[in-house]
């Protein structure tokens, strides 16, 4: 039988008070964290392979730069003839390291559903409806301060499998090359106030409360442009005390 979603809660709850009564600071979560159901069954259990020319390795990946990236892959909003249906959004911050400098010129990708919980993807079977005016990907390379901005529109929550009765909160993927095709990093962003945040053992595996936090934009009213779009602000730290949570890890 699966397990309910107050099984799931239950677990979340006596995995963060584990984490509390241990004194450690951890910023990412375990691979095997237990109320994510298919992580425990595809981490890695072996030993890393080890790469003997490591540069090699990048030298075969592609590189990006301003003849790959028209300003129209940033607006998700306008790569198609018509208006896609939703909420529009301005999400935008800086990429920073771990002194918080700004690090310029690196490609920011994005994916999300639709404004129905849909993505545009056939292994998506949720029977909410596609939006023919909205594919769900765009990117971006950061300026020189580091900066990146995307118009979007707000995605909705969709079910999964996790658990009886599981969804996901909003979110959008976010994915940031380095220098080469090897230097990558994976993450996800969420609204404030979203009553799922609670409840989605994906978000609840990062159980630092600081480190979490982090994953949650900040409304700002001030990016917010007229008869257009509400605005989001989110910043992504690379490394460090105040890292942004990586899908895997450091």
């Amino acid at each position: 039988m699966s397990p309910t979603q107050s099984d799931i809660s239950r677990e979340i709850d006596q995995e963060y008070e584990a984490y509390v009564s241990g004194g450690t600071v951890r910023h990412h979560p375990s691979r095997g964290y237990a109320p994510y159901r298919s992580t425990v069954l595809r981490h890695p259990r072996q030993p890393l392979t080890a790469v003997r020319d490591p540069e090699a390795v990048e030298l075969s990946g592609p590189a990006f730069g301003v003849t790959d990236v028209t300003a129209l892959d940033a607006d998700l909003t306008r790569q198609h003839p018509g208006e896609p249906l939703g909420e529009r959004i301005t999400v935008t911050g800086r990429v920073l390291d771990r002194s918080g400098r700004p690090v310029c010129g690196q490609l920011v990708e994005i994916w999300q559903a639709n404004a129905s919980g849909r993505y545009a993807h056939q292994g998506d079977r949720h029977p909410a409806p596609l939006d023919p005016h909205f594919t769900g990907v765009g990117r971006c390379l950061t300026s020189d301060q580091g900066r990146y901005s995307f118009t979007t529109v707000k995605p909705g929550a969709y079910p999964w499998r996790n658990h009886a009765n599981a969804w996901r909160p909003a979110h959008i993927h976010f994915s940031l090359f380095g220098s080469a095709f090897a230097q990558r990093l994976v993450t996800q962003m969420y609204f404030p106030g979203d009553p799922l945040l609670a409840y989605d053992p994906i978000l609840q595996s990062v159980t630092d409360d600081e480190a979490r936090g982090r994953l949650v934009a900040r409304y700002d009213h001030g990016l917010s442009r007229p008869e257009q779009s509400l605005g989001y602000h989110w910043d992504i730290v690379l490394d460090g005390p105040a890292a942004t949570w990586t899908e895997e890890g450091r």
